[in-house]
Formats: C-alpha cells, sequence, structure tokens
C-alpha cells in the first residue's frame, strides 16, 4: 500500500514532557505558524487524563492549521480523540491490529531503529513511514542505538517515507536531507532552544533550503 503522505516532506515536531498545558499549547501554536509537516504528541511521564487533555487541546490547534497530529504509542487514545494517526515502537501494538481499528484513513509510523530488516518488514504492510535513529547522539535517548545514514538510501527502494530522529540540529540537517530522508523529527533542538520559532525556521533552511 502506498503511503498517505507522499505529497508531504520536512520538519516533523515531536512534544516534549510537559505538565504545563497552557505552555505546551502556546509553544505549538506559535510553532504551527510555520509549515510544520507533521505534529506528534508524546508525553512518557503523565498521567492518562492529563496525556488525554493535551492531545485533545493540541489535535484542535493542529486542526487550525491543516498538520496531522499523531499520538505517540497509544493507539486508542488517537482513537478516541480522532486524532490523525499513531506512532508504533517495538514494544507498542501489532500495526495490522492499529490499522484495522483506526481505520484505512489513520497515518501509521513505525520505529525501525538501526534496523533494516525491522522497515523491510514494516514496509510491506500498510504504515505510512519507517522511522530510523537515533541518527546522532540524542539527548531525548541517550542509550539508543545509533543508525547509519546509509539506511535511509537501503530504504529508499521500500516506497515509504523515511524520517530521521536522534540528536538532529540545524548544522547536521542537511546531511540527513543528502542522504535520502523525508522528514526530520525534533524535540529538544526546537522546544528547548531560548528562541524556538527562530530553532524552527533554522532547521527549515538547512533540512529544506527554504526560509518559512
Amino acid at each position: 500500500m502506498p503511503s498517505r503522505l507522499e505529497n508531504r516532506r520536512g520538519v516533523y515536531l515531536i512534544t516534549p514532557d510537559l505538565d504545563d498545558t497552557r505552555r505546551l499549547l502556546a509553544l505549538c501554536e506559535m510553532l504551527l505558524k510555520q509549515p510544520v509537516a507533521l505534529i506528534q504528541y508524546r508525553n512518557k511521564a503523565a498521567p492518562a487524563v492529563l496525556k488525554r487533555q493535551q492531545a485533545s487541546a493540541l489535535l484542535a490547534s493542529c486542526r487550525n492549521a491543516g498538520v496531522p497530529l499523531l499520538i505517540n504509542d497509544d493507539w486508542q487514545l488517537a482513537a478516541d480523540i480522532g486524532a490523525d494517526g499513531v506512532h508504533l515502537g517495538r514494544d507498542d501494538a501489532d500495526p495490522v491490529a492499529v490499522r484495522g481499528a483506526l481505520g484505512s484513513r489513520a497515518l501509521i509510523g513505525i520505529s525501525c531503529y538501526d534496523d533494516i530488516a525491522r522497515a523491510r518488514a514494516a514496509a510491506a504492510l500498510d504504515v505510512d513511514y519507517l522511522a530510523f535513529g537515533a541518527v546522532f547522539p540524542s539527548p531525548t535517548k541517550p542509550l539508543a542505538p545509533q543508525a547509519p545514514l546509509h539506511l535511509f538510501a537501503e530504504a529508499r527502494h521500500l516506497g515509504k517515507p523515511t524520517v530521521a530522529i536522534g540528536g538532529i540540529t540545524p548544522d547536521n540537517s542537511a546531511r540527513l536531507r543528502d542522504a535520502g530522508a523525508d522528514f526530520i523529527a525534533v524535540i529538544s533542538g526546537v522546544f528547548d532552544a531560548p528562541d524556538p520559532s527562530a530553532a524552527l525556521a533554522a532547521y527549515h533552511h538547512s533540512f529544506s533550503q527554504v526560509d518559512p
């Protein structure tokens, strides 16, 4: 099955672990003024009630901006709030079962880490992107295995867009574009920056070679 993301490329924002919902929304709404490709709601530390509140509020902002919202790990939360899709890791639900639960229009992304065999298996399913990383040392996942850049060229024939994640900066993101990545996923490089809006603009300029 072809990806539902064939016409999207660029910066993929992933939210940080923020309990302050008002601050999270303010940051995201400011960043959504730029051409963000996708947003993923990810908060590993929040209780279920807070996750639902934050994801629902963020979905409204994404709808206004025309940007798809994916939920990290929790396909049931994605279904409950009507999010655009879900991102699944190795220990999450089976992608085939999730596709059946979420329906044909949902976006499903798969973490492939540094494993091209996992990517080949995932590409044979009805999923929408393959994520590799950490491509560089990452403050979010310091123990993650490093995914070599040649994986993006190897994955090109699999017919699914690829996402690079882990330690990506404006200075190294052009290397990922040249390696063949379709998206760069960023958390701390934008959300922890002194000026998140300027940081995002720097990623756009480096990866997509455009000024937002």
